[in-house]
């Protein structure tokens, strides 16, 4: 009994391994695969040229960064404030340490549109 019970387990946490490693990185899908409105569209496009270098969008593993994945899914961003629009904004317009603040190269609907698709990760 108690073998039937270990080879149970561990086919389980087999499972479990092998469903985390097949973790899908969609960044290469297009937005109408993604579901992406044209607002977040223009907001992935912001994303790739202003972000993904250091962050990655749809897997867990950080770059440079932490990932994005889930970020308002969180009840806090890697910095510890709440995982709010307040917060998000403040970050991508004045920077954190050892990332570059956007306000005085992303206008209102750059910033609009990024935060729109920020919310689809």
């Amino acid at each position: 009994m108690r073998t039937g019970r270990k080879t149970l387990l561990g086919s389980l946490l087999l499972l479990v391994l092998a469903a985390l490693a097949c973790e899908k990185d969609r960044s290469s899908w297009s937005d109408a695969q993604l579901g992406l409105t044209p607002q977040q569209g223009r907001g992935r496009r912001s994303y790739n040229a202003r972000c993904a270098n250091c962050h990655e969008a749809y897997l867990d593993r950080p770059r440079n960064g932490p990932s994005m994945k889930d970020l308002y899914r969180k009840p806090y961003l890697p910095s510890g404030a709440p995982s709010n629009d307040e917060r998000v904004r403040d970050a991508l317009l004045l920077g954190r340490p050892n990332m570059p603040g956007y306000r005085s190269v992303m206008d209102e609907r750059e910033l609009q549109d990024l935060m729109a698709y920020l919310h689809t990760l």
